[in-house]
């Protein structure tokens, strides 16, 4: 009887360090599950962040792609911009020196007019004076044109009531206002035609010469049956002036410009008889081409 109770209790005795030995290895199986419960958790965020960077990285990657094809236009709108000042300048260039092959011609048919009316001119101090006061080579071919024109012009006139100027490529002639009308009429006076016919035979002589009349009156007002005010009678002699040009003298009426000034615009003050008188005048200017402009030099044209 004591031999089953031996192998009874060997029985439990195994029994009982098998079952030691599961709760040990399970116990370890449970810790390796939990290890790799959260190494997988671990994992898992690890990928999560890779994720985020990736798409992060795909962002700054498409950013970049955008940046880059804008800054690509705007460079390719900068070369094209260069490119087409480029083409400028040298449609410039080509232009200037056109210009300065045709500024070459002039001048030298300028300085040849030039010398020719000097020489002329050597015969008389008093425009060889005038002459030697110019400054410039400007002035003196500005001058020795008012000197020509006035000679022209006023040849049996005052001097006093014909006046020549030049301003750069324009010629201005300031005719006396007794020369051209009775006080506060537009009528022609039969004095006019002289110096108006010898405007006319300049005008004439060049088909691409332009002229504007300019009337102009001092401060005196005037109200008639004819004549509203200053302005009015202005315009109106300036009108007469350019009507007679073209009836009289057959100037083609597309050179001419008519202008009143009024009271305005004056030489001097108007505050003295001479003053008023200076200030009621009418304005032929004179506005050539510059070919034109050097032609006039020449006295004999």
């Amino acid at each position: 009887m004591r031999t089953p109770s031996k192998f009874l209790f060997f029985i439990g005795v195994v029994v009982l360090m098998s079952s030691c030995v599961a709760k040990k290895k399970y116990a370890g199986l449970q810790q390796q599950y939990e290890k790799s419960q959260a190494d997988l958790v671990k994992c898992g965020d690890t990928v999560q962040d890779f994720k985020d960077r990736l798409a992060k990285a795909e962002q700054e990657k498409e950013s970049l792609r955008t940046v880059s094809q804008s800054d690509i236009q705007q460079r390719e709108q900068q070369i094209k911009d260069l490119r087409d000042q480029v083409n400028d300048l040298k449609g410039l260039r080509d232009k200037q020196m056109e210009q300065v092959g045709n500024l070459t011609v002039l001048s030298k048919a300028a300085n040849d007019n030039i010398d020719k009316t000097l020489a002329q001119l050597e015969k008389k101090d008093k425009y060889i004076n005038l002459l030697h006061a110019a400054r410039t080579k400007t002035d003196s071919i500005n001058l020795a044109l008012a000197v020509n024109l006035t000679r022209v012009l006023s040849a049996g006139i005052e001097d006093k009531d014909v006046e020549i100027k030049v301003d750069k490529t324009v010629v201005m002639v300031n005719i006396s206002d007794k020369m051209l009308f009775s006080s506060g009429s537009f009528k022609l006076s039969t004095r006019a035609t002289e110096v108006l016919g010898k405007i006319a035979q300049i005008i004439q002589s060049r088909p691409d010469l332009e002229v504007m009349v300019e009337g102009y009156t001092d401060n005196v007002a005037i109200h008639n049956d004819c004549v509203n005010d200053n302005w009015d009678l202005s315009v109106k002699r300036a009108t007469s002036v350019v009507r007679a040009l073209q009836t009289t003298f057959k100037v083609d009426p597309n050179k001419l410009i008519a202008a009143g000034r009024g009271e305005y615009n004056v030489l001097t003050s108007n505050d003295t008889p001479e003053g008023r008188a200076t200030n009621r005048r009418t304005r032929i200017i004179l506005m050539p081409k510059l070919d034109q402009f050097y032609d006039l030099l020449n006295p004999d044209k």
